[in-house]
């Protein structure tokens, strides 16, 4: 977990983004928003790819999986912020309503970098 900056006052708060707040040179941003209830998103990981994941707005679970222990992060406040390194399986669920999920990343889109079979995943980790 990553604690971002938070400036308050009397008009409300402001969290700030410069880069060095995060462990990887910033490349691309994206969000997700209007999941359906009981959707998840997702479902996979990737080769070389880093994230950091912000709930901008409401909250989401992530289940995080390295291919040898599992955890859930429960992610409500915009100043908290989840640091995904490469090769971590990743689950996106249980979105409140209105919910928004930011996503910082290290690179361009990329299909090849991508994990989308957990078995496929699992088996890379043990090797290496």
């Amino acid at each position: 977990m990553l604690d971002l900056p938070k400036i308050h006052d009397t008009r409300g708060n402001l969290t700030v983004i410069e880069g060095t707040e995060i462990p990887f040179e910033l490349k691309r941003v994206y969000y997700l928003y209007d999941v359906p209830s009981g959707s998840s998103r997702a479902g996979h990981a990737h080769r070389s790819l880093q994230q950091v994941l912000i709930a901008v707005s409401g909250s989401f679970d992530v289940l995080v999986n390295d291919g040898r222990e599992q955890a859930v992060y429960h992610l409500n406040r915009p100043n908290r912020a989840l640091y995904l390194p490469s090769m971590v399986w990743r689950e996106i669920n249980n979105f409140s309503s209105g919910s928004v999920c930011m996503a910082l990343a290290s690179a361009p889109y990329d299909e090849a970098d991508y994990y989308r079979d957990f078995d496929a995943f699992a088996a890379d980790v043990r090797r290496r």
